[in-house]
C-alpha cells in the first residue's frame, strides 16, 4: 500500500479509486496521505457504506463514495463527473 501512496504522490493521474479495507494501510489513510501534498479526484469504492463510513470519507477529501455493490453505469458516470471538471 505505501507503494501506492508514493506512486500517488510521484504521478500525476486523473483519478484515484480507493478501497477502504485495504492491507497494511486502510483507504482512508492512503487518502490522508495523498491529500497532504496532492488533489487528484479521488473516489472511495468499498463495501464500508454505512453513513460515518460515508461521511468520514467525504470530510477527509474523498470527491465521492460508492458503496459495493454498485453499478458499474454508475461508476463510469461518477468517474467521468470528477474527471470532467479537470477539462475546464
Amino acid at each position: 500500500v505505501s507503494e501506492g501512496v508514493n506512486e500517488g504522490l510521484n504521478h500525476n493521474f486523473a483519478l484515484i479509486l480507493l478501497d477502504v479495507m485495504l492491507p497494511q494501510m486502510d483507504g482512508f489513510e492512503v487518502l490522508k496521505a495523498l491529500r497532504v501534498h496532492k488533489m487528484t479526484p479521488g473516489i472511495m469504492l468499498t463495501a464500508k457504506g454505512d453513513d460515518f463510513d460515508r461521511i468520514f470519507g467525504l470530510e477527509l477529501g474523498a470527491d465521492d463514495y460508492i458503496p459495493k455493490p454498485y453499478n458499474h453505469r454508475e461508476l463510469l458516470a461518477r468517474v467521468k463527473a470528477n474527471t470532467r471538471r479537470l477539462d475546464h
